[in-house]
C-alpha cells in the first residue's frame, strides 16, 4: 500500500470540509476507503496535521537513551558483565539478543577476555602420522 500524497490528502479533507458529500462519497470519488478518510479525519482532530506519519509507526524500543547510559555505566564499572546478569541489572523485560543488538550499536561488547595468556598448542608428534589401524590385510580373519 502507498502512501497518500499530501496533495490528496488536503484535497480529501477540504471536500469534506465543503461538505460536498459524506464520507463514504467522498471516499469513492477520490478512489481510497471509507477508513482513510476516517484516519485522515481522526488525525487532524487529534494532531491538527494531515501529513504522514511513519516515523510514529513500528514497534516502540524497549531499550532506550537511559538504558543505553547505564549499560555504559555498568559496563565500565564491570566488564564482565554476561547478557542476563545486564538484562537483570536493568530491570528490562526483553531479549538477549535485544541487548545484544544495543551493545553492539553503542560499539559495546560483553564478551569474556581471559586475563592470563593462552597457552599455545604445539605438535605433539614430530614425524608424520600413519593410519593408526596398520593394514587391511591384518584387520581381515582367515578360517
Amino acid at each position: 500500500m502507498r502512501t497518500l500524497s499530501l496533495d490528496l490528502r488536503e484535497r480529501i479533507i477540504a471536500s469534506f470540509d465543503n461538505e460536498e458529500g459524506t464520507r463514504e462519497q467522498i471516499g469513492a470519488r477520490y478512489r481510497v476507503s471509507l477508513g482513510m478518510v476516517k484516519k485522515l479525519l481522526q488525525q487532524r482532530r487529534r494532531t491538527g496535521d494531515i501529513a504522514a506519519r511513519h516515523h510514529y509507526s513500528g514497534r516502540k524500543a524497549l531499550i532506550g537513551p537511559i538504558h543505553h547510559r547505564q549499560m555504559r555505566s555498568l559496563l565500565s564499572k564491570k566488564p564482565d558483565l554476561t547478557l542476563k546478569e545486564l538484562r537483570h541489572a536493568l530491570e528490562l523485560d526483553c531479549s538477549l539478543p535485544a541487548i545484544h543488538y544495543a551493545l553492539e550499536n553503542l560499539g559495546l561488547t560483553y564478551k569474556k577476555r581471559r586475563s592470563v595468556r593462552v597457552n599455545k598448542t604445539v605438535p605433539t608428534s614430530s614425524g608424520r602420522v600413519g593410519n593408526g589401524g596398520g593394514s587391511k590385510r591384518g584387520l581381515i580373519r582367515r578360517a
